[in-house]
């Protein structure tokens, strides 16, 4: 099948959009040059507002190319359920008694660990949060575990190198991780239902390989960098002087829940939402601030994947069909980082008479390269876009990125390949 004109606009544009990923640097440099027009600048300098920038501009040219209608009728038909699922989940999960909560479990576990106290922290932070998003969600096991290494250790002081390794590890444990059941990762979800995969199926072939690797990734993360973490000053929080009401815990607890369980139905959660920002808004004292603008810039950034993504098909699903078993297992794993991974199951569900064994390595390859960019993984960009503060110039680089959550990946590809 030929492509149409906007289809394939709508590829180049895809491309251009993922070159600027890789290119923030550049426009914060204009900023600097340029300050008369810096604003502009700064904005084409956030990765969160890259594909929403390129989305607008892809409406823009189909306004002229076919008409308003026509491109009203291709808006309304992207499904942006999945960018509000990540604003509302990021904010409630963000919230003070949520992370209250979720500090004081990892804190638990850490004390029986025989580590130091910091050591234990980390290794727990990037192990068992990872694998939370199995029945949390993804993205919001990615807040807390961002938030928490922020507040623990990014702010206190890591090298460069550590604050690197840490989120590409971060970043490739959340995208395994939730592979526990068949709800939290958005390429399973994408194809759970069709295919008929329960949470046994998913234990049984892929989430005790995922946890395997989750646990692997944060073990040697750890042990390299265990004199480095140990020297981090140890935060102690005066919990009788800023203690929360265990009710309004218990509240938000709830919440939390409900958008989870209602994340398939946009108009239930982001009601949900709403009450819980009247909430906040009444017992502001026991908040921090919410994160509504890195909410709304994730979702911006999620909202402009699935209008760019939409006109993707024509050459991605021709792509995975043609390909074995094990090709598209590594096909789909270089595939993810420069596509939503969701999007490629979506697209490989619509192929008919594929195998188990297809299936499994679609989905395989697309959780395992859902590490190495931002774009590749929908929880990613709310990772970033909580940790990019507390590295050199707010910048957070494509290529450091990559080179940091390669190793992880590998791990991850050694597990779900050969054993």
């Amino acid at each position: 099948m030929n492509p149409t004109t906007v289809q394939l606009i709508g590829a180049v544009i895809f491309a251009v959009a993922v070159l600027h990923t890789f290119s923030v640097k550049f426009f914060e440099k204009l900023a600097h040059r340029h300050p008369a027009h810096a604003g502009i600048f700064h904005l084409l300098g956030e990765v969160e507002a890259v594909f929403g920038f390129w989305a607008l501009v892809l409406v823009c040219f189909m306004l002229v190319a076919t008409g308003p209608k026509s491109a009203l009728d291709y808006l309304n038909g992207r499904d942006f359920t999945e960018p509000l699922f990540v604003f509302a989940i990021m904010v409630i999960a963000a919230s003070k008694p949520i992370l209250r909560l979720s500090l004081a479990c990892v804190e638990f576990v850490a004390r029986l660990l025989p580590l130091q106290r910091q050591v234990a922290t980390f290794f727990v932070a990037l192990s068992l949060l990872p694998m939370l998003g199995s029945f949390i969600t993804e993205p919001a096991a990615m807040t807390l575990a961002a938030l928490l290494l922020r507040e623990r250790f990014y702010d206190p002081g890591l090298s460069n190198r550590l604050k690197y390794l840490t989120l590409g590890v971060l970043f490739v444990n959340v995208s395994i991780g939730g592979t526990l059941t068949p709800y939290a990762a958005p390429p399973v979800l994408m194809v759970a239902g069709k295919w008929g995969w329960d949470v046994s199926f998913m234990i049984m072939n892929l989430g005790w390989r995922s946890a395997l690797a989750v646990a692997v990734n944060a073990l040697v993360l750890t042990m390299m960098f265990r004199s480095e973490l140990a020297r981090i000053p140890l935060i102690e929080k005066n919990d009788e002087a800023d203690r929360i009401p265990l009710a309004l815990t218990i509240v938000h607890v709830l919440f939390l829940a409900g958008v989870v369980i209602t994340a398939h139905h946009s108009v239930v959660f982001m009601g949900l939402f709403l009450f819980f920002l009247g909430v906040a808004t009444a017992y502001k004292h026991y908040q921090d601030r919410l994160i509504l603008r890195e909410g709304m810039m994730v979702a911006f950034f999620l909202g402009g994947l699935v209008v760019l993504g939409g006109q993707q098909q024509w050459w991605l699903e021709p792509a995975l069909s043609a390909m074995s078993p094990t090709a598209v297992y590594y096909g789909a794993t270089a595939l993810t980082a420069i596509t939503d991974n969701a999007a490629l199951t979506y697209l490989g569900s619509l192929v008919p008479g594929l195998t188990d064994e297809f299936k499994l390595s679609l989905v395989a390859g697309s959780v395992t390269g859902g590490g190495l960019t931002v774009i590749a993984n929908a929880p990613n960009p709310a990772g970033y876009s909580i940790l990019k503060g507390r590295f050199d110039n707010e910048e957070i680089g494509a290529g450091g990125l990559f080179a940091a959550a390669f190793v992880p990946t590998l791990v991850a590809i050694a597990m779900f390949r050969f054993i």
